[in-house]
């Protein structure tokens, strides 16, 4: 049987690529965007004018471009609403609507075949772009497609016969447009698209690293497409995204890390920087590394490109491996910290143990509720410099055994909290979350407010039991530094065990994140 090793490794900063097919590793790079806006998003632009807005977010990726392919990615990918930005209606959206022709029906290089469709002016300087620097490149644009309105008026058209779909294109390293995948699960704020007929499920394939799967932002939190790509086997996925950061759960590097190890795959993930709405946070995750940037409060309002290599994972994937017994054999081994630079590096995990297995112990009647995200979370507090506590919500416990270093006379407040049930703002989606967070204050309403910074380290064992196989490990550190967990371990009853010590800074969160995808309200 084969054997695929894996092992740490590091950021690089140029690798030479000769045969790509020979290579069990590739390099990938994501561009952490600063996109120029369009300062009033709500008035209509003709198309020369939205042209002209695009061409100056176009200018910055081809320098980027260029700077990834100087390093030897293979690879690159760019953000949600990169090139058009965001807060558009229905109608102001028009001129920078370009028709995107299905790959999966047509084979066309816009870059070569530029007089083929008309108004494709963004498609042909994307394509180019790809063929150019001799890289797969991954970019968000707007779409508009014709629908059945009067031939079949029973059909989802909406009331003006044509769909606007906040759209992923991908161009293979000779411009040749290889996929386009329509966003399924939009957010709140994207009134000018429309929800596909049909969710869409779409992957491509690469000579280098073999099949990706794509997904755009919201879309990591749902079944369709994300969940169904990783049934499908599907273990690399790219990820356009424009995330709006919310402490302690859901802040951008956290849950892309959380969803990267918890499902077992690498993504892709390249974020809008855009301050004013917390927007920033992007990286290159594979299960066992992570190389990540997150700017700190303060920090320029810039860009920032991320170049990494990689192991490929697609298991269909032909290349050279080493022939042994059976099986995979995967490093665990490893953490990852940001640099002052931004970028991330591995260093093998001290071999020092973390607490055994927390015992079954009754619920504190010192419990409190509190609230993650308007999600009401049953606290208890962290009295003591170690222990062991548990938190019940419902039926659905936590465990936690703890030991705390307190750094001098630091008074910070910690409380596990746990949850079980549907979220209800924006969207109705069933969870189960195990949660350790540092409290705001001192004083109990305080724990799930926003925390950016901590003092204390914890070794700990954070424990629950979960009724859904997708759970999503993360360990947030202060100043937003993300650390490897040293063990996790899933039982067969669905037992879900995380430890940790060691740690590299103060805890701000660490948290099993459970998606009841089956509870799920459309």
């Amino acid at each position: 049987m084969l054997l695929i090793v894996v092992v740490s490794f590091s950021l690089i900063s140029a690798v030479v690529q000769t045969e790509p097919v020979m290579d069990p590793w590739y390099v990938a790079a994501v561009y952490e965007h600063k996109v120029i806006l369009n300062p009033e998003p709500g008035v209509p632009l003709s198309r020369l004018d939205a042209l002209q807005h695009m061409q100056k977010n176009l200018d910055i990726y081809e320098e980027q471009a260029a700077r990834a392919a100087r390093q030897g990615a293979q690879i690159l990918v760019f953000p949600e609403d990169g090139l058009h930005g965001f807060n558009f209606t229905r109608s102001s959206i028009s001129g920078y609507l370009e028709t995107i022709p299905d790959p999966q029906q047509e084979s066309w290089n816009p870059c070569t075949e530029p007089g083929k469709y008309n108004n494709t002016e963004v498609l042909q300087r994307l394509s180019c772009m790809a063929r150019r620097n001799n890289l797969y490149l991954v970019a968000n644009m707007a779409d508009l497609q014709p629908c059945p309105l009067k031939t079949d008026p029973s059909s989802s058209c909406p009331s003006d016969g044509r769909w606007q779909f906040n759209t992923n294109v991908v161009f293979r390293s000779d411009g040749l447009l290889v996929a386009r995948y329509h966003k399924n699960n939009l957010y709140l704020f994207e009134q000018s698209f429309d929800t596909p007929p049909q969710p869409e499920i779409i992957t491509f394939d690469t000579p280098f690293a073999g099949r990706f799967g794509i997904m755009i932002c919201f879309d990591i939190l749902f079944h369709k497409p994300t969940i169904a790509l990783v049934e499908k086997g599907i273990r690399q996925l790219v990820y356009p995204t424009a995330w709006i950061n919310y402490l302690p759960l859901m802040d951008s590097i956290q849950f892309q890390q959380a969803f990267s190890k918890g499902a077992n795959v690498t993504l892709l993930a390249a974020n809008i920087r855009y301050d004013r709405l917390n927007m920033k946070g992007s990286g290159i995750y594979t299960p066992f590394s992570a190389t990540y940037h997150h700017a700190q409060k303060g920090d320029p309002e810039e860009g920032r490109l991320l170049v990494a290599r990689v192991p490929v994972l697609d298991p269909l994937w032909v290349g050279p491996s080493v022939t042994t017994d059976e099986g995979v054999v995967r490093s665990e081994s490893t953490s990852s910290k940001a640099t002052e630079s931004g970028f991330c590096h591995q260093e093998n995990c001290s071999d020092s143990p973390a607490p055994e297995t927390a015992p079954s112990v009754p619920p504190s009647s010192a419990s409190f509720i509190s609230s993650i995200n308007y999600d009401p979370f049953t606290f208890i507090f962290l009295n003591e410099t170690e222990g062991d506590v548990n938190v019940c919500n419902g039926t659905f416990c936590c465990h936690l055994r703890y030991r705390r270093l307190q750094h001098g006379g630091s008074k910070e407040l910690y409380a596990l909290g746990a949850f079980a049930g549907t979220h209800t703002v924006y969207v109705h989606i069933g969870l189960q979350v195990c949660a350790l967070v540092r409290c705001a204050g001192l004083e109990a309403s305080s724990c799930g407010q926003e925390v950016e910074e901590a003092e204390s380290k914890m070794d700990f064992l954070l424990e629950g039991k979960f009724g859904t196989r997708y759970v999503y490990p993360s360990v947030l550190a202060s100043k937003m530094v993300l650390e490897q967990p040293e063990h996790l371990e899933t039982a067969a009853d669905g037992r879900v065990t995380m430890k940790h010590s060691n740690m590299t800074g103060g805890l701000v969160t660490a948290c099993l994140f459970g998606r009841m995808y089956h509870l799920d309200i459309e």
